[in-house]
């Protein structure tokens, strides 16, 4: 969730299209690339980073390259239609195909590609590992 933001609710992205930033692995020398789009909750991304983390034991250094800070409202069950937009229930990163969403560096290419193969399965979208 965003620090401050200018408005408290949003329009809902668009998915879809392909990415033009995050596609090049800056930090580390290990990274796992989405191959579809999709949007990225901040509790998918903390599951995927816990993951991590538990898996190389805190060895090594872990870059997220998202961040979730579109909101996504919801109304509460039993409202009638109309009466305004709902409160804002979750935040949201959109993620296209090619972005890199996490990075690694500091441990070995077999025990990375095992974490995050393990990270990929707490996310919505098709993964891929890459080096650099």
């Amino acid at each position: 969730m965003p620090k401050k933001t200018k408005y408290r609710k949003s329009h809902k992205p668009k998915r879809g299209g392909k990415a033009a930033r995050l596609t090049k692995i800056s930090f580390g020398s290990f990274g796992l690339k989405s191959v579809e789009a999709h949007w990225v909750t901040s509790r998918q991304i903390e599951a995927a980073r816990r993951v991590i983390t538990g898996y190389t034991k805190r060895g090594g250094k872990i870059w997220i390259r998202i961040f979730p800070d579109i909101p996504i409202t919801k109304k509460g069950g039993e409202i009638p239609m109309g009466k305004g937009k709902g409160a804002v229930d979750y935040y949201v990163a959109n993620v296209k195909p090619g972005m890199i969403m996490f990075e690694m560096e500091g441990i070995g290419e077999t025990m990375a590609r095992e974490a995050m193969k393990l990270a990929a399965y707490k996310l919505p979208v098709k993964c891929k590992f890459i080096t650099k």
